[in-house]
């Protein structure tokens, strides 16, 4: 299965926040599924992350 990730389900994966519901973190951890996230969301994260704001 393919799986397009937002910006805050990537972010709240790789943090294990408990925001993430556990089905999604079930089909986020299956190694037989893809997890795709967009090049925008690259963009939102670097925005987040910028302190020269």
């Amino acid at each position: 299965m393919r799986l397009l990730l937002d910006t805050h389900s990537f972010l709240w994966f790789v943090t294990s926040d408990l925001q993430l519901s556990a089905n999604a973190l079930t089909l986020i951890a299956d190694v037989n599924n893809e997890v795709l996230l967009s090049p925008a969301s690259y963009w939102e994260i670097a925005i987040k992350v910028d302190t020269t704001r």
